[in-house]
């Protein structure tokens, strides 16, 4: 498939960016490192008639050590996330769930901020995210904006990012010593996840994501108040289509994906040391 015919636009700064989607409005889609986006725009999913290129934004890229967060800029590549020292030691579960996404040539140009952004949630990152409860900057023409990860998604393939935004940073919060798990079953080693489901513990409490369970990334909220009840990891995980909307696909039956949710969340549970 050949993509629509657009105009192809060069960011070297944040600020560039932000001025070239202000200006094309709608018509704009940024471009990182466009494994998301191009495959889109080969089948015409998604036709914008500005492209603004900002792979070349190099102050976007960074892990950063802010006292009880990292913080990571949007443009940081996939190898740098699973390969960096400082999140190995104090968010290692985002460090193993980088290592899981696609292969590496996918791993040296995807970045975190365009898999956020972008919303998939069949994408292994932003679960992993969300588990553990981060939050991201958005910049635009009116200046910065912090975002609860969980107020993040609002659909398929949406976000509460506004057109002229762009998103800039990624906190996290650090979890050092802590117990977590990323289970992801999958038809071949670098497919899409068919279920995913991450699991971490954050202020002495598990919290657990799902992935394609939903229109969007999905906290596993029943699971998370079983285990605050005192249940077990096997009593949890039976709980955790609860509150989703699976889909449907060749790979699998929502009933498939309720099923490989409960199996999953309960291995994800056990390995992160929940009895």
């Amino acid at each position: 498939m050949i993509p629509a015919a657009f105009d192809y636009q060069k960011a070297n700064s944040s600020e560039e960016a932000i001025a070239l989607i202000v200006e094309h409005g709608d018509e704009a889609k940024l471009l990182a490192g466009g494994h998301s986006l191009i495959p889109m725009m080969k089948l015409r999913l998604a036709v914008p008639s500005v492209l603004v290129d900002i792979a070349g934004v190099e102050d976007l890229s960074y892990i950063n050590d802010c006292g009880d967060h990292v913080a990571i800029g949007a443009l940081t590549k996939h190898r740098l996330l699973e390969t960096s020292d400082l999140l190995l030691a104090e968010c290692p579960l985002l460090a193993h769930v980088a290592s899981k996404v696609g292969d590496p040539q996918v791993r040296h140009r995807g970045t975190l901020g365009g898999s956020l952004a972008h919303s998939d949630p069949a994408s292994d990152l932003p679960a992993a995210v969300l588990a553990l409860g981060g939050s991201l900057i958005a910049e635009g023409p009116g200046g910065q904006r912090e975002i609860a990860v969980a107020d993040f998604f609002t659909g398929y393939f949406e976000s509460s990012l506004a057109e002229d935004e762009m998103l800039t940073e990624v906190r996290v919060p650090k979890a050092p010593g802590a117990s977590w798990s990323y289970q992801k079953f999958n038809r071949r080693a670098q497919d899409w996840a068919i279920v995913g489901v991450a699991a971490v513990e954050v202020g002495g409490a598990t919290q657990v994501s799902l992935v394609n369970m939903g229109s969007t990334p999905l906290r596993a909220a029943a699971v998370e108040s079983a285990l605050a009840g005192g249940a077990s990891a096997t009593e949890a995980a039976e709980a955790a289509a609860e509150g989703t909307d699976a889909p449907t696909d060749l790979n699998a039956s929502p009933e498939y994906r309720d099923h490989l949710a409960r199996v999953l969340t309960k291995r994800a549970l056990e390995a992160s040391g929940v009895s």
